[in-house]
């Protein structure tokens, strides 16, 4: 190894280096035009850190030439992986894919921790060896990195799993008094991890804890329905984060505190932003649901004698005298795959020389930036894909608006009912338009368990039919049409 890399003051500016072109990346990735160079920066970045790691370790007595194999081959292994993951896995996976990448994450601080915590105990049975608050500091950061990435690994894997929808997956609460049991385990996790730290003859407890962890893991993440999952998401990620800083601190290792705390914090700032979108706070999301108060209107109340049905013939009919058509993409459009079908609806209406803008909810999905990315994915310009906060304000000289799966998101009842459980809660203002095309397979509720009075009112038209063929029997309509 070079004589400057044995310098920490060089290898420290290394990381330092590594860490800008990490800020650099989130700058970019912020907007899609430099999405991809930002994406680009970020990995140079991580492969610098990795290699210098690698560098700074060659010559260190306790690991044998096996083991820089068993760092070349786990490389490998994950290379070729994460390939084949990156070209096989379609868009509308990437939520799952996500919730994968922030388990691993997890599951390596965890496997790190652990080890290190074993060699530690090894020189701690020599009977000169001397605790100090240099240890203790080591334990608890030991500690946090095993809790947290226990937590971050299981709750990833059940969250993947209810995106993927595996019947196998437990939903819901499955223990009776499943948020007093969570507060349980929490408790005896902080117990046993401020014991073992300030009692180092006491570290057998990792493992039990850990293992206490990885079920608070599962059991705080099954009751979590899919119209949270944004919000989840977003924080697995960040407990990823957390969890990797804390292995910075066991290992010494000033990039990976840097890269930890940067995924952290930008995971918790997401997640407000979510609940923002959502009007919800953190804890409303992890630990409680949306509920119907009483007194609110029966669904029966609300579309008896009002819903209008339609058809893609007269849809055609109201595209032919409109100038502008706002197409407003939800869930139901992720699940049905319908986004290539929206693409050549899009580009039949154009034909016409209508104008087509496309309305995005920060929270339409199951991810943030979810609709973004299939409609991406489907070669729609991210010139005609508008936030909430920009499209609302034109929804008035909006002729027509075509709502694709989504319920909650577009739902009055946010502006005007105060006792409503989604009340405040920003929505597309998508009522104001002179016309509004809802398409759904039926009335079914969204997460909030309330009719929709969009679906009635006097301007809406309901377009009743599974998301991908409606879009391909409108697009056959509208080329008929001429």
């Amino acid at each position: 190894m070079s004589s400057a890399l044995k310098n920490p003051a060089v290898t420290n500016l290394i990381y330092l280096f590594a860490s800008i072109l990490f800020i650099v990346a989130l700058k970019r990735l912020s907007h899609p035009r430099t999405a991809l160079r930002g994406n680009l920066i970020g990995a140079f970045g991580m492969l610098l850190a990795i290699v210098i790691t690698v560098l700074i370790s060659i010559d260190r007595p306790d690991i044998s030439g096996l083991g820089y194999w068993l760092i070349g081959v786990g490389i490998a292994v994950g290379t070729i992986v994460g390939a084949i993951f990156a070209v096989r896995v379609p868009m509308t996976g990437m939520p799952q894919m996500v919730g994968l990448l922030n388990g691993f994450g997890g599951g390596a601080s965890l496997l790190v921790a652990g080890a290190e915590l074993i060699a530690k105990m090894g020189e701690m049975s020599h009977p000169d060896f001397h605790v100090d608050e240099t240890l203790r500091f080591f334990i608890g950061s030991t500690m946090a990195a095993g809790i947290i990435g226990a937590v971050t690994f299981f709750g990833s894997l059940v969250a993947a799993g209810k995106l993927q929808e595996l019947k196998w997956v437990p939903s819901g609460n499955v223990i009776p008094a499943q948020q007093v049991v969570n507060a349980l385990l929490f408790t005896l996790i902080v117990a046993g991890a401020v014991w073992g730290t300030y009692d180092p003859s006491k570290l057998w407890v990792f493992w039990p804890i850990v293992v206490v962890a990885s079920v608070l893991g599962v059991l705080v993440t099954t009751p979590i329905g899919g119209a949270d999952m944004p919000v989840v998401i977003c924080l697995l990620n960040s407990y990823s984060g957390m969890a990797a800083a804390a292995t910075g601190f066991v290992l010494g290792n000033n990039g990976l505190i840097i890269a930890g705390s940067l995924v952290g914090s930008s995971g918790i700032i997401l997640c407000q932003i979510m609940c923002k979108a959502m009007n919800r706070s953190l804890t409303n999301v992890l630990f409680g649901k949306l509920a119907p108060s009483e007194g609110s209107a029966s669904a029966d109340d609300v579309y008896a004698g009002k819903v209008k049905s339609t058809s893609a013939d007269e849809i055609a009919m109201l595209f032919d005298t409109a100038r502008r058509v706002v197409i407003v993409p939800g869930y139901g459009m992720a699940v049905s795959q319908a986004q290539h079908a929206v693409r050549d609806l899009a580009n039949a209406l154009e034909a016409k020389g209508i104008e087509v803008e496309f309305g995005i909810h920060p929270v339409a999905g199951r991810m943030p930036g979810h609709m973004n990315v299939l409609l991406a994915e489907a070669n729609i310009p991210y010139e005609k894909v508008r936030e909430m906060d920009d499209i609302n304000s034109t929804f008035e000289q909006t002729d027509v608006v075509l709502v694709i799966g989504a319920n909650d998101v577009v739902n009055p009842l946010a502006r005007t009912d105060p006792k409503s459980p989604i009340a405040g809660m920003p929505i597309l203002d998508v009522d104001k338009a002179r016309t509004v095309i809802i398409m759904k397979r039926s009335l079914s509720p969204g997460f909030a368990g309330i009719p929709n009075p969009l679906f009635a009112a006097d301007n809406a038209l309901m377009y009743f039919g599974d998301g991908k063929k409606a879009v391909l029997d409108l697009v056959a309509a509208v080329k008929a049409a001429g």
